[in-house]
């Protein structure tokens, strides 16, 4: 999930004394012990600023590319999280928090909810990394994934550079761990009820499955070693689960990138799926399960004689076959957004949450606060408009939901109703759905016979899942620690309606052609690998369709040429690139590759004062 606006024509080179400007943010300090530091206090170490926000699959991708050279270079290096949010919910301090304990980030965090830090170094995308050197100044930018190796050969370039320099300040750096809270369950993610009437939890911070009693509350056991891992016995901030029709639970190892089972009778865990290393643009995308890499399982389903897989971490969906031991691409481009249809062309942002329900298959589309569903083409719902339906396979249909930028709490019709980054969502017996509105802490319900939303629970604390038992629902309040019980109530809970846009600045462009320039420097020592085709790809599509007149669709060049619309006065240019350098070594006949990859949303306003090109940097500076 990702930002921008603007970005400088083209990136200096890391020599270049670009003053470092200093760390503001109004929310202060976490992991710290309470003290606020400046750049003169970390003056003599490398800083490494992460700007990032908790909603966002690819800045949980990169707190965890991080921490291996967070380990390493403890000494020198001090990472700061600067958090900038993009939802209401996330300005909120204690829910910044919560997510710096419930993601297990270990180094300070600036609380930054009025976005000051984020301006003054002129980011336009979450994430992003801004690598200072011991004396302040700015050596590297990068923006998105896949730039832990380049950055990691940058710090040893700068440590050895700054020790014979004298300038280089070894030593413990400024984090201080949080005091551990005893809680039965921490941050739990999804739940189900097991045959037994017993309830299985993923206790994602704490790495483990834990089975509870009828009641909720009593714990009968611990599942998992609770320590962050991936072998036999450990899992990584696990989240969703689903029963199998052998009575073996499947669940999504989401940091693991995996699917394991676990046999609530012998207790076995077995890997079923996945590699334990991330999906990146280029790896294949179905065969043998355990070949195959995956990214972020956040939820999984049995539906249509198959595992669902919402596959936050690249915008699809997936399935596994236990019969035939494969997985596959079932939904999605691995472009975000919001873009109903045919399977093979739908857009998605971040699923995280599934439920089957008869003939079709119920997803929370986290990042574009959308209920969304699939079933199987020409079903004849009489909802939609038949456009894109195809003679078999599945489509994909959106129930409620505007958009990757609108958001809030408001009932009514479901065209103009607001959901706020959904986690969860659960199939009623009376054919409507309930929703686990996580950052608006409510339960929602939508009923598809009548097109109408409605509230059922509020005052919830971020709740991510919920199952039925009888007449009550119980929900998984992930920022409570606990299960809540709730009577479904015969009416539902009038609130006043609050709607909300992302507010981002806008670029103004003029009307006509529009150069767009996605700049990328290969990191020091790579280059970029041509041996077998092209080794860049940009896709470029807008906000209004209508806003492009001429330039949207995939290609090579990092280069294209647009033409704006006449007419359209404003929308969102969505911008993928993709780069892949290698280890540029001739005696290495196998040199190892690294791919570099961001998503942008760049609002734009026509003007006739406005820019006629638009630079974007994937790496810049000190790449």
């Amino acid at each position: 999930m990702t930002d921008a606006t603007s970005a400088p024509a083209s990136p200096p080179s890391r020599r270049a004394r670009v003053r470092a400007p200093e760390l503001i943010g109004k929310g202060g300090w976490l992991n710290t012990g309470e003290m606020s530091y400046t750049l003169a206090d970390l003056r003599g170490r490398i800083v490494i600023l992460d700007f990032w926000t908790f909603c966002c699959i690819n800045c949980l991708h990169v707190l965890d590319e991080l921490r291996e050279l967070e380990e390493k270079h403890r000494d020198t290096v001090v990472i700061i999280g600067v958090h900038s949010p993009k939802f209401v919910h996330e300005a909120e301090h204690q829910s910044v928090v919560d997510a710096v304990e419930r993601y297990g980030v270990h180094h300070p965090v600036l609380d930054d909810p009025e976005l000051a830090t984020w301006k003054q170094y002129a980011v336009r995308a979450w994430p992003t990394l801004v690598v200072i050197d011991p004396e302040g100044y700015v050596v590297a930018q990068h923006a998105g994934e896949g730039h832990a190796h380049a950055i990691a050969k940058l710090v040893e370039e700068l440590e050895t550079e700054h020790a014979a320099k004298g300038t280089l300040r070894r030593g413990d750096g400024p984090y201080v761990p949080p005091e551990p809270v005893a809680t039965g369950l921490r941050f739990p993610g999804k739940a189900l009820v097991l045959p037994s009437g017993h309830f299985l939890v993923s206790d994602s911070t704490r790495h483990q499955l834990v089975e509870l009693e009828a009641d909720g509350e009593t714990v009968v056991r611990r599942i998992g070693s609770g320590v962050r891992g991936f072998g036999p016995d450990s899992f990584s901030e696990p989240q969703g689960l689903a029963l199998l029709p052998d009575g073996k639970v499947i669940v999504a190892d989401t940091v693991n990138h995996a699917l394991r089972t676990y046999d609530p009778v012998s207790g076995a865990i077995e890997t079923v799926a996945g590699t334990g290393r991330q999906w990146w643009q280029g790896s294949p995308t179905e065969g043998p399960a355990l070949e195959v890499d995956l990214s972020s399982p956040w939820d999984v389903a049995w539906w249509a004689d198959r595992v669902w897989i919402a596959m936050a971490g690249v915008h699809q969906l997936w399935t596994y076959d236990p019969a035939t031991g494969t997985v596959g691409v079932a939904a999605g481009t691995t472009n975000e957004g919001l873009v109903d249809g045919p399977a093979a062309e739908a857009w998605f942002a971040q699923p995280s949450g599934l439920a089957a329900a008869g003939d079709r298959l119920w997803i929370a589309d986290s990042e574009t606060s959308a209920l969304r569903y699939v079933e199987r083409a020409g079903a004849g719902d009489g909802e939609g408009d038949g456009e894109g339906d195809v003679e078999d396979g599945f489509v994909i249909r959106t129930a409620v939901g505007a958009g990757l930028f609108d958001f809030g709490h408001r009932d009514g019709a479901a065209e103009q109703a607001l959901l706020q980054h959904p986690l969860g969502v659960t199939a009623l017996p009376d054919g409507s759905v309930a929703v686990s509105d996580t950052y608006n802490h409510a339960l929602r319900r939508y009923d598809p016979a009548s097109g109408e939303v409605t509230t059922l629970a509020t005052d919830l604390r971020e709740p991510s899942d919920a199952v039925l038992v009888g007449e009550d629902i119980v929900v998984v309040e992930s920022a409570r620690h606990r299960l809540t019980r709730l009577r479904l109530p015969d009416e539902a809970v009038r609130v006043e309606a609050v709607a909300h846009r992302t507010q981002r600045e806008a670029t103004e462009v003029a009307p006509g052609a529009l150069t767009l320039d996605v700049v990328f420097t290969a990191p020091t020592g790579q280059k970029l690998d041509t041996r077998y085709g092209p080794s860049t790809r940009l896709l470029v599509s807008a906000t209004p369709p209508e806003l492009l007149a001429e330039g949207s669709g995939a290609g090579t060049d990092l280069h294209r040429e647009l033409v704006l619309a006449d007419g359209v006065t404003e929308g969102v240019l969505h911008v993928s690139a993709m780069a892949a350098s290698c280890d540029d070594d001739p005696a290495n006949e196998y040199p190892a590759c690294h791919v570099h990859q961001q998503d942008w949303g760049v609002p734009v306003r026509v003007g006739d004062t406005g820019t006629s090109r638009l630079a974007l940097v994937l790496a810049g500076l000190g790449a």
